[in-house]
């Protein structure tokens, strides 16, 4: 059912972590078509907005949620089956799947086998949460098939059409925004007292020794100026999982630590830390993208080198690479504004239109008569026979996009007796991820 211009359309949001949550309900008010003669869309009222959560490890918390700060009309935790009948008996006017690639993948593939038995044909659009340095192909591939492949900024246009040209995939539904969350006041000078923050991330680096180097580093400079606020912005709580899988919290390490009096962990909502900070400190997080958009003078770590695995890679060119040495000497980068203006980042007032193509693009979608075009992924049972109906099978639907056998069904809510053993279960894999998997590994070493 195409929207109106005297009603906002109808959206859901299916995500499968808070990261991912903040991306997608974000996008979601960001691309909604405005009203007849309205202002652009205000990105934290998103519109007649119905948020679900894919089931997982990574299933956020309300703390998590509420960190993020977006109001959703509804929001619930599901299957992709259960979103998938929800879809069929909702007239949503757009999907935001703000999923992995295989989990956009197979809903993209349940919305095709709707629209082909005569349910709803929404909208789909899909993207990536932030800097895209690993898995650039196959993750791609696994979103092809939505109309809108949302890229943050002109160098991942450029980079997504060139990988879909390249395999003989139609490229059109890529479409260059920007990072949703950017925003806030820009960097004027100097807080009392000066603020430094380390802005963490779950799995960069990976090792006990690397993350201990980095606390370290931090705590040090903490000590060397007692002048400096140093804080080190966590992601999650103890027992929380975010987008990927942290199995030595800094909270952890930090606690072997003796810390001065000017170092502490702080949580909380990015854009309110950025608001008192003089200087970003990060090894490759999205964070710096968020703090480079504000002119915040922003580091991005080289002291374990400069590498894909780390990601700080995508960086070069940026003016922002440094070390620890030099920071504690003083050091304040300087952004090379050739290379921003490429990374979406749209210091130069430019953000407030960075959405404009993608609402403009949605709106010719659903005024098309008839609705949007049959969905068509790239992946099908001909093209990859020995790879998608693995990545179905995982979300419960056959290689047609249609329910497997057993499926959770969508009208059967879990009782308080299953829901207290998912509780348990999420409890013991963080158990098993952060306390007995780092144990047998260093066993493994002896």
């Amino acid at each position: 059912m195409p929207a109106s211009t005297a009603n906002p359309p109808r959206i859901a949001v299916l995500a499968d972590s808070d990261t991912r949550w903040k991306w997608g309900a974000l996008t979601a008010a960001r691309i909604a078509p405005p009203m007849e003669a309205g202002p652009r869309p205000d990105p934290r009222v998103a519109p007649a907005l119905d948020g679900f959560l894919l089931r997982g490890r990574a299933t956020p918390t309300p703390r998590q949620l509420a960190e993020v700060g977006v109001r959703a009309d509804s929001l619930r935790e599901v299957t992709a089956v259960e979103f998938l009948d929800a879809v069929a008996r909702t007239s949503y006017d757009i999907v935001v799947l703000a999923l992995v690639g295989g989990g956009v993948q197979a809903v993209l593939h349940g919305l095709k086998r709707i629209a082909e038995v005569g349910g709803a044909r929404p909208v789909v659009v899909t993207g990536y949460v932030g800097v895209v340095y690993e898995k650039l192909a196959d993750g791609l591939l696994l979103r092809h098939g939505a109309d809108l492949v949302l890229a943050n900024s002109r160098q991942d246009a450029e980079r997504f059409r060139a990988v879909y040209e390249g395999v003989g995939a139609d490229a059109s539904a890529v479409t260059e925004v920007a990072l949703p969350f950017l925003g806030g006041a820009p960097y004027t000078g100097e807080h009392d007292p000066y603020t430094v923050v380390f802005a963490a991330q779950p799995s960069v680096p990976e090792s006990r020794k690397d993350r201990a180097y980095l606390l370290e580093r931090l705590v040090r400079h903490a000590r060397l100026h007692p002048g400096r606020e140093v804080l080190l912005k966590l992601r999650s709580k103890p027992g929380e999982h975010t987008t990927h899988i942290e199995e030595l919290p800094y909270q952890k390490l930090a606690r072997k630590l003796d810390t001065p009096p000017n170092f502490r962990l702080v949580y909380g909502n990015m854009g309110e830390v950025l608001d008192r900070t003089d200087l970003m400190v990060t090894v490759s997080s999205t964070a710096a993208l968020e703090s480079l958009h504000r002119r915040i003078p922003t580091v991005v770590l080289t002291d374990l080198g400069v590498r894909e695995t780390l990601g700080n890679h995508h960086f070069v060119g940026s003016g922002c690479l440094a070390s620890w040495d030099q920071l504690d000497a003083g050091h304040r980068p300087v952004p090379d504004e050739e290379w921003v203006s490429r990374q979406g980042v749209a210091s130069d007032g430019s953000y407030a239109t960075a959405f404009d193509p993608a609402r403009e693009r949605i709106a010719k979608l659903l005024a098309r008569p008839g609705g949007p075009a049959p969905l068509t992924p790239y992946y099908t049972p001909a093209t990859a026979p020995g790879y998608l109906p693995g990545i179905l099978a995982r979300h419960h639907l056959a290689p047609d996009g249609s329910p497997l056998p057993g499926a959770p069904a969508a009208d059967k809510a879990p009782g308080p007796a299953r829901q207290i053993v998912r509780r348990a279960a999420r409890g013991a894999y963080r158990h098993g991820v952060q306390r007995v998997a780092p144990v047998i590994r260093r066993m493994g070493e002896l």
